[in-house]
């Protein structure tokens, strides 16, 4: 980490904050506004840390990886290029004469310092140790980011784990809650390795090792978020990126190896029979997730660098870090997403879909009905099958990245019969479906222009509010979005008082007029602000449910749910926040954004 700063340093990528900010919500605050800023704004390292009782030794550093040229500069190598090797060693083929060989083994000597190397010595991080009764967690600078939450979190960890029979190892990132000076929690959901490993340990009535890292090379970190095939050890991407083993020492207290260099390790064992509450949080949906039961790791051992430096990142409503992070992963995980769909040309996941509730997609179509075979094949592939929208278009469309023009291409190509409904595996983090871990998944076919007539009669903003106005009451603003393509999106306002579908039901006369219709509340929206409509509708709706047809007209329901729509669930509050926090730190000259970008973002 203090190389890593020294780099940021050089390249102007790095601003230090010396003035006292407490670990409670303010750290947070100050670097959720700054990744807010143009092109990520900077990382932050914050010299004078608190918790109002006593200030912490070491320095936090945060917003890392918040823009795309400190993502370059923390590889060290062009992301793209990244991807490029992998293509080139998924496509090895034996060679056919003395060309083909000598560049056969110029490929396979670059993979001779890919695995992880195991040292017998101890690490860096093994320099300063703490056992027994002097294992303290609060000792540690661990965040509180937002008012809600069930406490203070570890955001930035590497988890280390093993299978049973230790033959498989894994590095993922969970958040982890701290419960008490040698308790937390570990949030790791179902569908992640470490907990297939739990599975194990549980069905056999024994603890399991856990070693959770926080540092050092910041690549460590991506790798943890990496989503490789189960079984597959995410430091093997350290290896390729970087063409240097990750050197691994053993933990002090359990079988884990861990990289030398990290600044923290806290290990640990997990008893699979004892399982505690864990939550509220504000994630990286702009929701809380709830209070659910997960594993807790009792504390075996805490181990330090002499002068460590301690690692977070804060979550919520987008931009921030974790976008930056994602972009680096879609990029170099393009090649092996090919393998399973080789007719993929590329995909892009905006990050005000944050990331499994959009993503779309440019193929090479070859047949009718290829764009919606893609669909289950995407959502049957690893991670991508939590995806819960997902939109195609061919080889002709704009760049997925230009979405006024890529709006434009898909609009022109939409009708209802375009739309595939399914149901399908849900994140553990969506909220909106009527079951947790089960909800609609909604594709779109945008490969194709449909020969039915999309044309409609335009109205005035103002005088089709008022045709509407009268049919439902509810409805307290409308605004016109892509009138000049075939398919219009109308944005409603409501303040419900009924089902959605009611609404809808009573505008069906209007189908001349509107083409797409959709519903948002108006407490916490504003409907001139595209961005967060995006974000809000595509993390609540479920497609079984909140998608209406009539005709060639589509309603979608992106309000809130509550019993009015027969929803039992808890509904989740936004993450806001703290009005008071952010006047402090604007009195004392560390709040980095001024009040319209404060809200643009809902803050």
């Amino acid at each position: 980490m203090q190389q890593t700063i020294q780099i940021l340093k050089m390249h102007n990528e790095v601003q230090i904050i010396d003035k006292p900010v407490d670990i409670y919500l303010e750290a947070a605050h100050i670097a959720y506004a700054e990744v807010k800023n143009h092109n990520g704004g900077k990382a932050l390292l914050f010299t004078n840390v608190t918790n109002k009782e006593y200030r912490f030794s070491e320095p936090v550093l945060m917003n890392l990886f918040g823009s795309y040229e400190r993502c370059k500069l923390l590889f060290g190598r062009d992301i793209e290029s990244v991807a490029d090797e992998i293509t080139k060693l998924l496509h090895l083929k034996p060679p056919k004469g003395l060309k083909d060989k000598f560049s056969m083994a110029t490929n396979l000597f670059s993979l001779k310092n890919i695995f992880p190397k195991r040292l017998k010595s101890q690490g860096e991080c093994q320099e300063v140790k703490y056992l027994g009764k002097d294992i303290d967690l609060f000792k540690l600078p661990i965040l509180t980011t937002w008012e809600q939450d069930g406490g203070a979190f570890i955001t930035m960890g590497q988890v280390y784990t093993q299978s049973l029979d230790g033959d498989m190892v894994n590095l993922g990132m969970y958040r982890l809650q701290i419960y008490d000076k040698n308790h937390l929690g570990l949030h790791w959901q179902i569908h992640k390795d470490s907990s297939h490993f739990f599975d194990q340990y549980k069905r056999a009535n024994v603890k399991m090792p856990v070693s959770i890292c926080i540092g050092g090379d910041p690549l460590y970190t991506w790798c943890a978020t990496a989503p490789l095939p189960y079984g597959v050890n995410e430091l093997l991407m350290y290896g390729l990126i970087t063409k240097k083993s990750a050197k691994l020492v053993k933990s002090m207290t359990t079988p884990l190896y861990i990289p030398r260099d990290v600044d923290y390790v806290i290990e640990g064992w997990v008893d699979p029979q004892k399982m505690q509450i864990e939550g509220p949080f504000g994630d990286h949906t702009g929701y809380y997730t709830l209070k659910e039961p997960y594993p807790v790791l009792e504390v075996s051992a805490i181990t330090t660098k002499k002068s460590p430096v301690y690692l977070a990142t804060v979550v919520g409503k987008p931009p921030l870090e974790d976008k930056y992070m994602g972009w680096a992963t879609e990029r170099i995980f393009l090649p092996l997403l090919k393998t399973n769909a080789p007719d993929l040309l590329d995909y892009h996941m905006p990050e005000n879909g944050v990331f499994h509730n959009l993503i779309l997609a440019k193929i090479q179509p070859h047949y009718k009905g290829h764009a919606k075979q893609f669909m289950h094949v995407f959502w049957g592939a690893g991670q991508m099958s939590f995806v819960k929208h997902a939109i195609f278009v061919d080889e002709k469309a704009p760049k997925l990245t230009e979405y006024e023009l890529l709006a434009t291409y898909i609009l022109d190509r939409f009708s209802p019969k375009s739309m595939l409904i399914t149901q399908g595996i849900t994140d553990a983090l969506d909220h909106s479906s009527p079951e947790a871990l089960v909800g609609g998944k909604l594709g779109i076919d945008a490969t194709t222009p449909y020969e039915i007539s999309l044309h409609i009669k335009l109205l005035k903003d103002d005088e089709l509010f008022g045709l509407c106005r009268e049919l439902c009451t509810d409805i307290v603003a409308l605004k016109q979005y892509m009138t000049h393509t075939k398919n219009p999106i109308t944005v409603i306002s409501l303040c419900k008082t009924k089902p959605v579908k009611e609404c809808f039901d009573k505008l069906k006369s209007l189908d001349k007029h509107i083409k797409i219709a959709v519903f948002v509340d108006e407490e916490g929206n504003d409907i001139a602000n595209v961005y967060m409509l995006i974000w809000r509708v595509v993390n609540n709706i479920d497609a079984n449910r909140d998608i209406f047809i009539f005709n060639e007209t589509v309603g979608i329901d992106g309000t809130n749910k509550n019993s009015l729509d027969g929803f039992t669930r808890e509904w989740p509050d936004d993450v806001l926040c703290s009005k008071s926090v952010v006047k402090s730190l604007k009195e004392r000259g560390l709040w980095s954004i001024d009040d319209k970008t404060y809200d643009k973002f809902y803050m």
